[in-house]
């Protein structure tokens, strides 16, 4: 099982290319994720576990630590993602599930989230560029472009909340994300996961579109259910 989790155990080799085991069965979970998410399914909180745990084997040893990192914070918050999604809501009942409703972000909201990732960045991308000083038992190598991966990092730990919020601010992030993933990825050589990101950026732009639609949709079936009632005043959700 160890050799299986190595990038040098080779699961085919397509026009070249040797692929590893967790290099393509992490790909496809992940796809798998985020087209779920994409379709607004709760489902792509267990199905995206899978692929953050391969991942976090891979990223290691492709010496990329600020996605090593975010991998484990995705990690963390797929749990809290996954149990937000399915929360039950006390005043609605025992055994009535809450509706979490798409929504966006306000705009002093969207400006504090810009700031921590400007911030974040500097912070992230410092510390991984002299990780293999701090740490040289762990990282004997120093990280391979510490600030754009900290910059996609911070960026994504950003996504990933607002994804769990169901706002539709996140696919803008993940948007950004895979612009960039596509360049980063193919760079360091895991081309595979490079094609993923040209799939991830279709799949995040349709998400977007999904999302922004549904959002539109619900607005309008919460106003036409306010003005069934006495004293007409149309709910209002921040766009």
């Amino acid at each position: 099982m160890k050799e299986l989790l190595s990038i040098d155990a080779v699961f085919f080799t397509i026009l070249g290319y040797p692929m590893s085991y967790i290099e393509f069965f992490g790909t496809i979970f992940n796809l798998w994720c985020v087209w779920l998410a994409a379709k607004n399914r709760i489902s792509n909180w267990p199905v995206g576990i899978v692929g953050i745990v391969l991942y976090l084997f891979l990223f290691y040893q492709i010496r990329l630590y600020s996605d090593l990192f975010e991998q484990v914070y995705f990690l963390v918050m797929s749990f809290y993602g996954w149990w937000l999604w399915t929360r039950i809501d006390p005043k609605q009942g025992a055994g009535q599930l809450e509706k979490l409703r798409i929504r966006h972000n306000t705009a002093a909201v969207n400006t504090v989230y810009v700031a921590v990732i400007i911030i974040g960045t500097g912070l992230m991308g410092y510390f991984m560029k002299n990780i293999d000083l701090y740490f040289p038992k762990y990282f004997p190598e120093p990280a391979s472009f510490p600030f754009l991966d900290a910059f996609t990092t911070v960026m994504s730990f950003a996504a990933t909340i607002l994804m769990a919020r169901k706002k539709v601010e996140c696919w803008y992030l993940w948007i950004l994300v895979d612009i960039i993933g596509i360049w980063l990825y193919y760079r360091k050589g895991v081309k595979f996961i490079a094609l993923e990101y040209v799939i991830f950026l279709i799949l995040a732009t349709k998400g977007m579109l999904s999302w922004r639609k549904e959002f539109q949709k619900d607005n309008e079936e919460l106003n036409k259910t306010y003005e069934k009632r006495p004293r007409n005043r149309k709910i209002y959700a921040p766009a």
